[in-house]
């Protein structure tokens, strides 16, 4: 079946062929429930193929991510449920009804901020107005971006922080708390206490206009880069990361930082 050039079609019949008796005996086994960490894993390779600029890794990744898509819709399909037609035409409708002022004739909105102030507008009119106002953020979402989308909701009916001072003020306001329940060695309120520092810092970070997510990404790849520039160093002194002093290390990651500024 090899060609120069498939097309979407043919990966929708590639993948009625593997769930088909003579198919393969993993594709037939799979369900909606068990291909959920495939998904998962596949949108965070999505992910990490942009944050790294690789576009050929980046094509392959959205190939697998498209599959996971094609996969469902055909499990679906086999239970009578929907189609990939179904599912195309339902987002192509939902793309036109939402944009009326590029298919329609809404000439009052004109930028960005325009569009996301009538978005919740356009979803009432396709009957999925919510009894409340954070209702349909998914809760598996990674903790930060749930907290963040929350915290958005609720800025729009003026339940939010006026300025940073106010921020920091609870900021500080946290940490003694942690403080405080780290004296009384009370792991459940330390616990509890980290999980509101962590929330605040999500506020910190919507008001200062930085999405978190991506912040903590950025921050972890530095880690690693400095870390591994501790691990070169230390083998080609020949030495041990366990017997390095935590002074000798600090120094080595200076050095690290100041490698990166230049």
């Amino acid at each position: 079946m090899m060609r120069k050039k498939f097309s979407f079609d043919d990966l929708v019949e590639i993948m009625k062929k593997l769930r088909s008796p003579d198919g393969c005996p993993w594709d037939r086994e799979q369900t909606h429930e068990s291909l959920v960490p495939y998904l998962i894993e596949e949108t965070y390779e999505v992910v990490d193929a942009i944050a790294k600029g690789n576009w050929e890794n980046l094509k392959e990744e959205l190939g697998d991510l498209l599959l996971q898509v094609v996969f469902h819709s055909q499990i679906a399909s086999e239970r009578g449920k929907f189609t990939i037609d179904d599912v195309i035409d339902g987002i192509c409708g939902k793309l036109i009804f939402r944009h009326p002022h590029v298919f329609g004739d809404r000439s009052d909105i004109k930028t960005s901020e325009d569009v996301l102030e009538k978005w919740e507008e356009f979803k009432e009119k396709e009957g999925k107005k919510r009894k409340s106002l954070l209702d349909g953020i998914p809760e598996s979402l990674p903790a930060l971006d749930y907290a963040l989308k929350l915290q958005k909701r609720a800025a729009k009916v003026g339940f939010d922080w006026k300025d940073f001072e106010g921020i920091k003020e609870k900021l500080l306001e946290e940490i003694r708390e942690i403080e405080e329940s780290y004296r009384k060695e009370d792991k459940r309120k330390i616990e509890e206490e980290v999980g509101d520092l962590l929330f605040m810092v999500v506020n910190l970070a919507r008001k200062l206009n930085v999405n978190p997510e991506m912040a903590l990404r950025k921050a972890n790849k530095k880690f690693v880069d400095r870390f591994s520039y501790i691990e070169e160093k230390a083998k080609e002194k020949r030495e041990s990361l366990k017997e390095m002093s935590l002074e000798e290390m600090e120094k080595l990651w200076q050095e690290a930082k100041q490698k990166e500024q230049k």
